[in-house]
């Protein structure tokens, strides 16, 4: 007969023993809404999710292309509304009070900590010593009982190395030589596993830059790929124009952006899945924009003559033109596919693939 060991005994001696470590499973238990319901789903797999907190997320585009709306307003504002509070840290020295407020976000004191950084170094000893003092605080409480704390760097492209600044000083700016991109992924790697076990997230936003590689179109990701491997959710977001009223007809001029989002990376959905999400400059994100073309492409609304449908699970038909599906058509469609959704056994496959792919690129690295 075995001899049962102790394992309760080992788990307490290694938590205790080794300090950063932690056991268990640490799968995400609060999510904040990106202010799209479409973008929701490609990246957590659910309409009203988002982002996690405990896990890294990166939103990387072009100037221009809705990183900054997305993040440092949306997230923040809805992050706010949870109760999370938001170290909003900006190294573009771009976002404004009055831009914040228009967005909807809190800048009092005890709902929001903006810092001006310039460095990685910077960010690094900021996030040290916050969760220094948030483990002293929160050492064996339960999770539900720790302030949930959301880290927002907007953003990572502008922040320089400690050779940058020793270079522009002396007047001969020659490049960091890869050490930037190596300090990135240090800066990453180590927040996951600083944050894991605790109800703490971080979002960052990142410059891209186009392919060279005719095989490979994609825009490219500033900062080297270490950083990306280490994230939970990448997306990558290109900037079109909008050119169309709010009732949807076209017009000749700008009246916003169309934020074409990829979704280059995701650990609770299918990766790969694009969207565009319509942001007009006078209203903002509308939270439905690209659910229509995303339940098209699915199946769930088929064309009949000049209107769309759709059988509910009760038999019921929902018969529409394109302009009259709104709010409460959409809540109907997105309540039902939620609770049909299955994994077929090649979408668990091509994640695996995926899956695979990254940690073989980071032993690689290592």
């Amino acid at each position: 007969m075995v001899k049962p060991f102790d394992f309760s005994k080992l788990r307490n001696n290694l938590t205790k023993s080794i300090d950063g470590i932690s056991v268990g499973f640490h799968d995400p238990v609060d999510w904040i809404d990106t202010g799209n319901f479409c973008l929701n789903h490609l990246i957590s797999g659910d309409f009203n999710k988002g982002v996690p907190l405990g896990k890294v997320t990166v939103f990387a585009g072009e100037s221009g292309s809705g990183k900054s709306f997305v993040c440092s307003g949306n997230l923040v504002k809805n992050a706010q509304e949870q109760g999370i509070f938001v170290v909003l840290m900006d190294s573009e020295n771009a976002l404004d009070e009055a831009w914040l407020h228009a967005l909807g976000v809190d800048t009092s004191d005890d709902k929001l900590l903006r810092i001006n950084v310039s460095m990685i170094d910077d960010v690094a000893k900021v996030m040290s010593d916050f969760m220094k003092g948030y483990k002293d605080e929160y050492n064996g409480l339960p999770y539900e009982e720790c302030q949930k704390v959301l880290f927002v760097i907007d953003s990572l492209g502008m922040l320089l190395s400690p050779t940058d600044v020793d270079q522009f000083q002396k007047g001969d700016l020659k490049g960091d030589l890869g050490r930037k991109p190596k300090a990135l992924t240090a800066l990453v790697r180590n927040m996951v596993n600083q944050i894991a076990p605790y109800p703490v997230g971080l979002v960052a936003t990142n410059h891209t830059y186009a392919s060279q590689d005719m095989f490979d179109p994609d825009d490219k990701i500033s900062g080297g790929q270490g950083f990306i491997y280490a994230s939970s959710i990448v997306v990558a977001m290109r900037k079109l124009k909008l050119k169309e009223d709010e009732a949807g007809n076209k017009v000749t001029d700008v009246r916003g952006i169309r934020a074409a989002m990829k979704i280059m990376k995701t650990r609770y959905a299918k990766p790969f899945e694009s969207v565009q999400v319509k942001i007009p400059y006078a209203t903002g994100m509308n939270p439905y924009s690209g659910l229509f073309e995303f339940m098209e492409s699915k199946g769930l609304i088929t064309k009949q003559g000049n209107r769309y449908k759709y059988i509910t699970k009760s038999g019921e038909e929902i018969l529409e033109f394109r302009k009259n599906w709104g709010p409460d058509q959409y809540a109907i469609v997105m309540q039902e596919f939620g609770k049909n959704k299955v994994t077929s056994d090649d979408d668990e496959q091509d994640e695996y693939e995926v899956e695979l792919e990254v940690h073989d690129a980071q032993d690689q690295e290592g």
